[in-house]
């Protein structure tokens, strides 16, 4: 599952845009899926767009085949697709899904624009350190003081960053894709003084935003629930899934059993009760993603500033390692000619 292949959120984006604008100016689901197969790009696209307009050509169910490509496309995607075509409204969902998606992209994109240049001066000083340790080789003299000389010491610095950056690109992919073992990290994540609440802002802008569609699109309501809970992609909430999934079997209202779960803050509460009672829920949950969103763009600023600083320490960190490492080289020459 962590190295399956899954379609880009740009290319998703880009196909929920097309299939919208497709099908609401009248063109056929066969002809609309046809002309996204041939313009799909790589090969696992390609392979699963085609395999999609095939089916549906010869009168299979979208959603039918869409799910039986398994991981490639988000839980999302596939079940809101299903429900898209069961009531009718597959151009509404497929416009809805596109705006989505265009938003995660906006956020990471404005999030890695805003850490380029501290992450340019990491990468800068650490090829310094790269750079020091094969200029020792060439004068035989360990200045660091790490016991990493000339290529040899180079090749082994190097390959300890790799192994470094390719440690931290699996647990993110692992978050991303929502794996069970990555829940402990997540759950101390949501405990650090800035980025835990940060992360939590972001979290519940995605459940308000899959409340607001899966409740508008008539999913029912205990699927749209685990599947808004699970799109949230955060353990604080996901581990309530079970808890709230009961409670409404049970006949309790929404507001009782999030309430219950002990997890979301009074906001979040306060509008689930308020849309229960006056009958709008679906248009309660529309406004308090709007508010979400508009949270998440200045949670993004301050996890920018968390991300920033904390390559800063690390650029600093280094600096001063340095500066000690040679300076207590230096120290040494010195004792070594006064003994002399």
């Amino acid at each position: 599952m962590l190295f399956s292949p899954r379609m880009p959120t740009k290319r998703l984006a880009a196909l929920c845009q097309h299939l919208a604008t497709a099908l609401t100016a009248g063109i056929d689901v066969r002809t609309a899926w046809a002309r996204e197969a041939e313009q799909a790009r790589g090969p696992a696209a390609r392979q699963h767009l085609a395999a999609i307009s095939a089916a549906v050509n010869q009168g299979a169910s979208v959603a039918a085949v869409v799910a039986a490509g398994g991981k490639f496309f988000p839980r999302l995607f596939r079940e809101m697709v299903e429900v898209g075509e069961q009531s009718g409204h597959l151009a509404e969902i497929f416009a809805q899904l596109a705006e989505h998606y265009r938003g995660q992209l906006r956020l990471r994109r404005d999030f890695l624009s805003a850490i380029a240049r501290p992450v340019l001066e990491l990468a800068i000083a650490l090829a310094v350190v790269g750079a020091l340790i094969w200029v020792t080789g060439l004068i035989g003299i360990d200045i660091l003081g790490f016991g990493l000389v000339g290529d040899r010491g180079l090749s082994i610095y190097v390959a300890g960053l790799a192994a470094a950056g390719g440690l931290l690109w699996l647990v993110i992919r692992a978050v991303s894709r929502g794996l069970v073992w990555t829940r402990p990290i997540q759950r101390a994540v949501l405990r650090l003084p800035v980025l835990g609440p940060a992360l939590q802002t972001l979290a519940l802008a995605r459940l308000a935003w899959s409340m607001h569609l899966t409740m508008n699109a008539g999913m029912d309501l205990r699927k749209g629930l685990r599947l808004s809970l699970r799109n949230t992609y955060n353990a604080r909430y996901t581990d309530c899934i079970e808890r709230i999934d009961a409670g409404i079997a049970g006949g309790n209202s929404l507001y009782e059993v999030f309430r219950e779960a002990g997890c979301f803050p009074h906001d979040f509460l306060d509008s689930l009760q308020a849309g229960e009672q006056s009958g709008k829920l679906v248009e309660s949950m529309a406004l308090l993603s709007r508010q979400y969103q508009e949270q998440a763009r200045a949670t993004l600023t301050t996890l920018t500033m968390v991300a920033s600083y904390a390559v800063w320490v690390c650029v600093a960190v280094l600096i001063i390692v340095l500066i000690f490492r040679i300076f207590g080289f230096y120290l040494g020459v010195l004792n070594q000619a006064t003994k002399w």
